[in-house]
């Protein structure tokens, strides 16, 4: 649940700048701050995924 409320975070903190950066003429730094806000969340998805693997390898050490 954790992981789906900062996903969200950064998704909200990312239209806002995003919507910001558009409205005042920088359309490339919007899309630099979308493509940021992508790699955060791809980041934060591999650390859980990598988690998950790690648990279910101590699991079938059984």
């Amino acid at each position: 649940m954790d992981l789906i409320f900062k996903i969200a975070a950064v998704g909200i903190i990312v239209a806002v700048l995003n919507q910001l950066l558009i409205r005042s003429g920088r359309e490339e730094q919007a899309l630099m701050t979308t493509l940021a806000g992508l790699i955060v969340v791809l980041l934060l998805l591999v650390q859980q995924i990598a988690a998950l693997f790690d648990t279910i390898k101590s699991v079938f050490r059984l």
